[in-house]
């Protein structure tokens, strides 16, 4: 049992670009990365909803996370890609410019994420992992899509 333990101390995350940003998110909620394609867009649905996307029969909802982050919209490009990522019984699809790498990390590197005057970052942005010379955002998924519900309330 305690090999196991041991194995809990690394974590994976695919990390990627939304607005310019390196955000990175738990592999274990990542089941596929697929090139850009046309959506269908949904009459009154907030801005970072781009729309719906059938994936192999099921209706996914496409969200850009540039703009869900308020970056801007993320601008069109052929290297543009969907991350499709499952957080509880939820499918849905985040639009980044680019994914970057994989990157096996040990759970005490991952820093708190500095204490801002933004709920929403708070609840979106659950650490920050130096890489390089810059840092990658690790979000939480759950908070991402259900943020604005919670906002409403």
């Amino acid at each position: 049992m305690q090999a196991s333990e041991t194995n809990r101390s690394d974590v994976e995350f695919v990390t990627f670009f939304a607005g310019g940003q390196s955000f990175s998110l738990d592999i274990t909620h990542v089941r596929e990365i697929r090139r850009w394609t046309a959506v269908t867009p949904l009459p009154h649905a907030p801005k970072e909803v781009l729309g719906v996307m059938n994936l192999r029969g099921s209706v996914i909802p496409i969200y850009d996370l540039s703009a869900r982050f308020g970056l801007g919209p993320t601008p069109e490009n052929p290297r543009n890609v969907v991350v499709v990522a499952m957080i509880e019984n939820q499918t849905v699809g985040l639009l980044v410019e680019a994914v970057s790498e994989i990157l096996s990390v040990q759970r005490a590197q991952i820093q708190d994420t500095p204490d801002i005057r933004s709920d929403t970052t708070r609840q979106s942005i659950t650490g920050v992992i130096p890489i390089d010379e810059g840092m990658t955002r690790v979000i939480d998924l759950a908070a991402v899509i259900q943020a604005k519900g919670r906002q409403a309330a």
